[in-house]
């Protein structure tokens, strides 16, 4: 799926580019840094182009804002953001990685959409010493002491999920998803925690059927399977160009009249404009939407507005907060902001402000503490939106 970026959001964007290319700071033989109080240089890489081309583009996009509404700084400091493109996965996310890393010499990277991109270019983090603030879901880590995310691990959402779904639904569950490392742990996270609760699978080998990916645009056969196995509800797992492929073809099954629930990836942003009336009535979980009431996320959503058209989605939100983690982490460090003192600094930052309600890193995962909500799409006026319905459970730890 390939998305655009209005007029108004493309000529903003192309302003806020020429502040923040600045000319790189020499650099000192022991490593990347930023001192005397210079620019900074940070690595965004995410996937602007593929499956996941849309969500790379408000990863972009929120990390842009976030330095458009701060006159281009981070911690008080010039920044030169240099933006690199993960692809569809590790093939294309290392070698980008490694540029940002080896050449470009960044201080901090960010971004990043696929799990299994993190795990791939997770070796190069540990190599140069460069902390990593993610901004979209990630797999366990052995060692976080580099890593740290603003998004969730991607377990979560299907944790968070599965005590509702096992109260709201009297049968058996059919669960399904793309086959790469964020299927896995997406699907995992649900299974796991659905089967605790003492909810039972309607596959009929009791696991999670796994779609080859990103080959799979055709899901009908898999809908068939579903049919047979007599499932009274269906939980699933797709984003992207992928998520408007399933819940297009779903709508118009045979299995149309059984409830989706799903992590809110499947609806999230600019899929739902694509799925249109096909989407009505999809539950799912998530960490945030637009409507939440306090003045963080008013004041974002209405600066997102300002500079795009629709709401801004978790993916902006969560690259908005990896932002902002740097803006008091650099000015933490003071003038000669390393890598070193830029994670130190991240450790030491307590509870952070956000959209989606205030939050904090586990001490063990580094990744946010944070609460999940129930959402269903709703018509909102004319248009179709993710409505929060109720909360779930609050997760991490």
């Amino acid at each position: 799926m390939s998305l655009t970026l209005p007029g108004r959001s493309r000529a903003r964007t192309a302003a806020l580019l020429a502040l923040v290319l600045l000319a790189a700071p020499a650099c000192a033989d022991d490593g990347p840094s930023a001192g005397s109080g210079g620019p900074v240089k940070i690595g965004l890489l995410a996937s602007l182009s593929g499956t996941y081309q849309s969500v790379g583009k408000d990863i972009r996009d929120g990390f842009q804002l976030y330095l458009s509404a701060h006159d281009g700084k981070l911690g008080g400091r010039r920044v030169e953001l240099v933006v690199a493109d993960e692809g569809n996965g590790a093939a294309t996310a290392v070698p980008a990685a490694t540029k940002l890393l080896k050449q470009d010499r960044v201080v901090a990277l960010t971004g990043i959409v696929g799990g299994g991109s993190v795990a791939a270019v997770y070796p190069l983090l540990n190599e140069t010493k460069v902390p990593f603030v993610g901004s979209n879901g990630r797999p366990e880590l052995k060692d976080v002491s580099r890593v740290w995310h603003t998004s969730y691990l991607s377990d979560e959402p299907g944790q968070a999920i599965a005590a509702h779904v096992r109260e709201d639904v009297s049968g058996s569950v059919y669960a399904i998803g793309p086959d790469y490392q964020g299927g896995w742990d997406e699907l995992r996270g649900f299974t796991e925690a659905f089967a605790s609760a003492g909810g039972k699978l309607a596959n009929p080998d009791g696991k999670t059927t796994f779609t080859p990916f990103p080959a799979t645009t055709n899901f009908t056969p898999y809908f068939a399977r579903i049919k047979a196995s007599g499932a009274d509800a269906v939980y699933t797992f797709y984003a992207g160009s992928a998520a408007i492929d399933f819940v297009k073809q779903y709508a118009q099954s045979e299995i149309r009249d059984v409830p989706l629930y799903a992590a809110g990836f499947l609806t999230e942003g600019g899929v739902l404009d694509a799925q249109g009336d096909a989407a009505r009535d999809i539950y799912s979980v998530l960490n945030y939407s637009p409507d939440l009431d306090n003045a963080e996320n008013r004041s974002f959503v209405a600066a997102w507005k300002a500079e795009h058209d629709g709401s801004p989605t978790t993916y902006a939100m969560a690259s908005y907060d990896a932002a902002a983690v740097l803006d008091r982490a650099i000015a933490a460090a003071g003038d000669d902001a390393t890598p070193e003192k830029i994670n130190a600094s991240i450790g030491q930052l307590g509870q952070i402000s956000s959209p989606r309600g205030t939050w904090q890193f586990s001490p063990t995962t580094h990744a946010p503490v944070q609460k999940w909500y129930l959402r269903q799409v709703r018509p909102d006026g004319r248009a179709l939106s993710n409505t929060v319905v109720g909360d779930l459970a609050t997760v991490g730890g």
